[in-house]
């Protein structure tokens, strides 16, 4: 036998002795054009109306003196005391400076969902819509620095508010724009895909459950519009991931059923109140598993003293595994469901306990 022969065998005998299947795709798949000879593939008319309901913020904010001797003085225009080094500048000689970024519009009479971060250490909030020259001055009706949103409100009548859509009807890989105002240049809209969901410990917030994209988002869209395919508003856009400050694709949106619930409790009380249970908790570890029944949960590792946990009579190794029937995949889902209720609501929990099910009822506390 040659050494051609011989290797030639050799091969064949390697290449059959095992078995593979793979997972085939269907067959004949069509192969067509999304548009006839004269159409263009093109979402302008989903887009106009989204579009339309994000708005331009710019703020600005008051220099003080630092010069001179420390004084107290009272500024007449901001109705405040302060202490400033220096004789006081009237309102044309103070320094200002610019901050720039989104909004978009959630009521017919004016209300603006944004970043709490657009408008922190802002005196004064500037709203211009879509094509227009027309310049709104904004009131913060609410901000809430855990969650990075806040709300504010012009002077202004029928407006088309955004579409909404929710956390449900959102999937991996759905095709989304951003809509907001990058480095002051105007609106602009950039396209993407859901790159991930649920996404938490980034750093970036105290409460986190962020959507991820790679639609191009750069500073000054914060606080503009994540939106669908279809126009609707599935989440406001946060932050980036770029060492550089420039996109890299890595963009974390605020989900929005995160945003209705805040909102909805700043328009009603000026601030959010969130439910509080007082417990420690962590998720089952590979460590803890062998000791539960259920896969998923959150296990009690502490109790604080007079809490709603220890009222309900909680213990230190329960497993909470459904929360209103709503199952609970780990610690940080836990949290995202306890703070979405508000202080004294009654909510009733699903444990495993030495292996068996029990289920409480607590009225959750406040964290204040």
């Amino acid at each position: 036998m040659t050494k051609t022969l011989l290797l030639s065998t050799l091969l064949s005998v390697s290449l059959f002795s095992g078995e593979i299947t793979f997972e085939n795709a269907p067959t004949n798949p069509k192969h067509k054009l999304p548009n006839s000879q004269n159409e263009i593939l093109s979402f302008n008319s989903i887009l106009k109306e989204s579009m339309n309901a994000v708005v331009n913020i710019s703020t600005s904010t008051i220099i003080k003196n630092p010069r001179g001797p420390s004084r107290l003085f009272f500024d007449p225009y901001t109705g405040q005391y302060f202490e400033q080094r220096g004789p006081l500048l009237n309102k044309a000689q103070r320094k200002q400076e610019h901050s720039l970024g989104s909004g978009v519009i959630v009521s017919k009479d004016g209300y603006i969902v944004t970043n709490y971060h657009v408008l922190s250490g802002a005196d004064e909030i500037s709203i211009t819509m879509n094509n227009s020259k027309k310049e709104y001055i904004a009131k913060v009706i609410g901000a809430d620095k855990g969650s990075d949103l806040a709300v504010i409100k012009i002077d202004a009548q029928n407006l088309t508010p955004i579409k909404v859509s929710r956390a449900k009807d959102i999937q991996l890989g759905d095709v989304v724009f951003a809509i907001g105002n990058p480095f002051g240049v105007g609106q602009t809209v950039t396209q993407g895909i859901i790159s991930a969901l649920n996404k938490n410990h980034v750093g970036i917030n105290q409460y986190e459950n962020f959507i991820q994209t790679d639609a191009s988002i750069n500073p000054g869209n914060s606080g503009g519009a994540l939106i669908d395919s279809r126009g609707a508003l599935i989440g406001i856009n946060s932050a980036i991931l770029s060492e550089s400050g420039g996109n890299n694709g890595i963009g974390f949106t605020i989900p929005v059923d995160m945003m209705r619930n805040i909102v909805q409790k700043l328009i009603k009380d000026g601030k959010v109140h969130r439910g509080f249970m007082g417990v420690g908790i962590e998720s089952i570890s590979k460590k803890t598993e062998p000791f539960y029944t259920h896969t998923q949960g959150a296990i009690v590792t502490g109790i604080e003293p007079y809490s709603a946990a220890e009222k309900a009579e909680l213990r230190v190794g329960d497993l909470i595994y459904a929360v209103n029937g709503i199952i609970v995949t780990d610690h940080d889902e836990l949290q995202r469901m306890i703070i979405a209720y508000n202080p004294n609501e009654t909510i009733t929990l699903t444990i495993e306990r030495d292996n068996n099910t029990i289920t409480k009822r607590l009225t959750l506390m406040s964290r204040d």
